[in-house]
């Protein structure tokens, strides 16, 4: 062979060389973590964990199933911005301005305050007046119907449209009672209440799961993860009558781990 074929194929080499090093030498590029916007009322926010550690005004709390989700699933940002009292209209009027075209997923739970929880709370936990306990009952349910589904669908609108490319998961109420009420916890509320008030909680289900679906959204119903984990269970998942107003019918720290979150990991994949 010449000296400048030679040559040629010595270059050639050469050239060659830095592709392959570099090849093997760069890393892949790192994955962007997953955007999770957390939206919702008290049962987003954390009441009845007894630790509003994030934000004492909103209730948030390091151990609501959104920030336990985002800590065990790899590779995932949360904006927790769900809050204690919050309606369908606080969440259009200021929570979902943390969504976005990059949000990835979205969780919410609301309409509970929209149609008068506290009121429910007030009327059938702190009195023995079952007539009042009636009355409001059938006043939710009036605005569940009434009211609810026109509020759900401005609010599942709006998510979609700040959020056009996100799994949005909508996640519903527990029922709090069983077939005993005779512990502490369910002190002032009779059997007949009892029924009355899971009542109201299956009906709210219900219309929160019909306007999820017509939205094309993800409907979570936690009924069955806190059947046998009722205010009266050994291990239950939702307080009954509690010191603090504001744990009343919220879930413990058991139903916010071992309830919520589950559903809503294995809902995100």
């Amino acid at each position: 062979m010449s000296a400048r074929p030679r040559l040629r194929s010595a270059l050639a080499a050469l050239t060659a060389l830095p592709l392959v090093v570099a090849g093997v030498a760069l890393p892949a590029a790192a994955a962007e973590p997953d955007q999770y916007v957390a939206l919702g009322d008290s049962y987003a926010a954390g009441n009845g964990t007894g630790w509003p550690d994030l934000s004492l005004s909103c209730y948030r709390s390091s151990l609501a199933y959104a920030p336990l989700v985002a800590k065990a699933r790899p590779n995932t940002s949360l904006s927790f911005r769900a809050c204690s009292g919050a309606k369908t209209g606080d969440v259009t009027g200021g929570q979902t301005a943390a969504l976005s075209p990059a949000t990835d997923f979205v969780t919410v739970s609301i309409g509970g305050n929209d149609v008068g929880f506290v009121d429910l709370i007030l009327s059938c936990f702190s009195t023995w007046d079952e007539p009042l306990c009636r009355a409001t009952v059938s006043s939710v349910n009036r605005k569940i119907d009434t009211q609810l589904p026109a509020k759900l669908d401005a609010t599942y609108a709006d998510i979609r449209t700040r959020a056009p490319g996100a799994e949005v998961i909508v996640v519903g109420y527990p029922k709090p009672f069983g077939t005993d009420v005779s512990c502490s916890q369910a002190s002032g509320v009779n059997s007949r209440e009892s029924v009355l008030l899971d009542d109201v909680a299956a009906h709210l289900d219900r219309v929160v799961a019909a306007r999820a679906a017509a939205a094309g959204f993800t409907y979570l119903d936690p009924v069955p993860a806190f059947t046998g984990h009722d205010v009266c269970a050994p291990t239950p998942f939702v307080w009954g009558k509690r010191t603090g107003l504001l744990d009343i019918y919220h879930p413990t720290r058991a139903g916010y781990r071992d309830g919520f979150a589950p559903l809503v990991r294995a809902a995100m994949g």
